[in-house]
């Protein structure tokens, strides 16, 4: 999977892939039941196909049935994902979105994530020295 190709996907495979990280595995019946707004279960098994085609997806035959497991690991998508967003959103700053995430999540940090973050930061001071 090239690094950007999670930026083309669709909103609604995107939700699939995110139903998928969930789970691990699932259906397309049970893909269909955990959208929001779902469309037709016909609909849901072409973005499945569409989703196989572009590499996202894989499926196992289990008792007559399709199961669909996601082919990228869920941090190599996390990681693509992230990037993108940098690159979209925040000129490619990671500064820039960390203190946008601060400014959103501020009142629901704990002690321990505070203490959590300073040490990121620390190390990544370290490392970059």
């Amino acid at each position: 999977m090239k690094e950007s190709a999670h930026s083309k996907l669709s909103r609604r495979e995107r939700q699939i892939m995110d139903i998928l990280y969930r789970r691990g595995r699932a259906t397309a019946a049970e893909i269909h039941a955990a959208l929001p707004d779902p469309p037709s279960y016909s609909a849901v098994r072409a973005k499945l196909r569409v989703l196989e085609e572009k590499g996202h997806v894989r499926h196992e035959e289990q008792a007559l049935r399709y199961v669909f497991l996601p082919t990228v690991a869920r941090e190599r998508a996390r990681r693509s994902a992230l990037r993108h967003m940098l690159e979209t959103f925040f000129d490619g700053s990671a500064a820039q979105a960390v203190t946008a995430l601060l400014d959103l999540s501020a009142a629901e940090l704990t002690p321990q994530d505070l203490d959590r973050l300073s040490r990121a930061i620390e190390e990544a001071k370290r490392e970059g020295a």
